[in-house]
């Protein structure tokens, strides 16, 4: 465990974290392989990786879905491998996966919302009032008494959020969200959490395929075969275009078209990945 000068621990520590799936068997297969990550409490840390590479195994880690073969993962001080603590775990980390139909349960969007900490015994008055404020964080207050089914994918993963929210949870990790929404839900899912993480202060760790939803973080880390390849700032990491596009992943647009520019000898500024970075730079050329 990494214990900083003044005795503070990082929210999340993931330290040497091996698993293998069917240990022991056959068919055992090693998904992650010796990875170590600190989260700091608050921070926005974006995952990528192609398909394989793992980034769902150590998802589940966090919010003790699974538990290490090798290694270990500390949540607040607790560990993962502590069966007295796997509850207290799951109530500060928050899970969102890909499918929103698969996370919503009640047949109304309050209940749904309600019923994690109706699970937890909370009193009514109290369930209410996380219900109310968990319903407004991700802006879906008037949605209250709908239907989940007549709700948009972007609207379903919103009231998923809010259900984690309701748990008063630290952490939310995100598993690939806007993977089977439209651009418009996409924008919805990206805007409610970049606000709960600059506002509330929650601690985000967001799985993706999107490039430029990675750009908003504050960390971006890379993954290669259960392994870490990298990890920086998003314009550190977009910098490395041929590594990433050796690692079959896609760059943010304005960090691809820089990226030529460059190739074609004309200067631009290192570490753009925003579009509006890009037309600056444009401007700036003589």
């Amino acid at each position: 465990m990494t214990v900083h000068g003044d005795g503070y621990m990082s929210f999340i520590e993931i330290k040497d974290l091996t698993h293998i799936y069917h240990a022991g068997q056959e068919n055992a297969k090693e998904a992650l392989s010796k990875v170590s990550i600190n989260v700091e409490k608050g921070e926005f840390v974006a995952v990528l990786g192609e398909n394989g590479c793992g980034k769902s195994t150590l998802a589940k880690h966090i919010n003790a879905l699974l538990l290490p073969t090798d290694g270990c993962c500390i949540v607040d001080g607790m560990d993962t491998n502590d069966v007295t603590k796997v509850w207290d775990i799951r109530q500060q980390v928050g899970m969102v996966f890909q499918n929103p139909d698969n996370q919503i349960i009640a047949s109304v969007v309050e209940e749904d919302v309600a019923f994690g900490p109706e699970n937890l015994g909370i009193p009514r008055d109290e369930i209410k009032k996380r219900v109310d404020e968990a319903l407004k964080a991700v802006d879906m207050e008037r949605y209250r008494a709908f239907a989940p089914h007549l709700l948009s994918g972007g609207q379903k993963q919103r009231v998923a959020i809010a259900g984690a929210l309701a748990m008063h949870t630290k952490c939310l990790v995100l598993d690939e969200p806007t993977a089977m929404l439209d651009p418009k839900g996409r924008s919805e899912v990206m805007s409610a959490v970049k606000k709960l993480n600059k506002e509330q202060g929650i601690t985000i760790i967001y799985i993706t395929h999107f490039m430029e939803e990675a750009a908003e973080a504050d960390r971006v880390i890379v993954m290669e075969k259960g392994k870490i390849f990298a990890e920086g700032k998003p314009q550190e990491i977009f910098a490395r275009v041929d590594d990433l596009k050796r690692l079959r992943l896609d760059v943010p647009l304005a960090s691809a078209i820089a990226w030529n520019l460059k190739k074609q000898g004309i200067y631009i500024p290192d570490g753009i990945v925003q579009e509006e970075e890009l037309v600056e730079a444009l401007c700036q050329l003589k």
